[in-house]
């Protein structure tokens, strides 16, 4: 099993980082949140899981054991699966979905992307004595082609939250809400984290 990867970045995408491990680029996927802290250049260690499918092996990277821990729990619940999963930490932080859980809040969990009422009762359901508390009280927070009339940070934004689980209109909702000013664009990582947090209603 790969507990974690540690290794200079050479890539950071808008769902997948790469590092160079001794010469040898290994690819994670991983949620806006902890590509955010990731730099061209610089040694980074991710606590890492390997997702073994008959076609495939998927390697997802994780901001901190914490986060990581969370993602192989919830892929215990019924109906949950590693891309779930990821949309559910890309949309609440582990605390935020611990007291989702434990408080049963039904509402919050429907913010996911792909998880309904019925989705969330039963995650909740199976969870709620396994998950454990809060750690603290607070809240953290393919080639793409632009047309003349779409710059490419939108055209790359809505890629990723569709990549999420949202629909096209639901992304471009988020993206107006979280970039009411297009004369003033941040970075299109930082339009990612920004829509996430206006479509989970936070």
């Amino acid at each position: 099993m790969i507990a974690f990867v540690r290794g200079q970045v050479a890539q950071v995408g808008l769902s997948s980082a790469v590092l160079d491990v001794n010469g040898v680029g290994i690819e994670l996927l991983c949620n806006p949140g902890t590509l955010a802290t990731l730099r061209n250049g610089a040694t980074a260690t991710l606590p890492a899981s390997l997702v073994v499918r008959e076609e495939s092996l998927t390697l997802f990277g994780f901001l901190d054991e914490d986060e990581k821990s969370l993602f192989v729990l919830l892929q215990t619940a019924s109906g949950v699966g590693p891309k779930l999963a990821q949309a559910m930490l890309a949309v609440l932080s582990p605390d935020d979905l611990r007291r989702a859980v434990i408080g049963e809040d039904v509402r919050t969990l429907t913010r996911v992307p792909g998880i309904g009422q019925k989705g969330a009762q039963r995650i909740i359901l199976e969870l709620k004595d396994r998950i454990g508390p809060p750690s603290s009280g607070t809240t953290t927070a393919a080639p793409v082609v632009a047309t003349d009339a779409e710059p490419v940070w939108r055209v790359q934004v809505r890629e990723a939250l569709v990549g999420l689980g949202w629909s096209s209109k639901e992304a471009d909702k988020g993206i107006a809400l979280a970039v009411p000013d297009e004369d003033d664009v941040p970075d299109v990582a930082t339009v990612l984290r920004m829509a996430l947090r206006a479509m989970s209603g936070r």
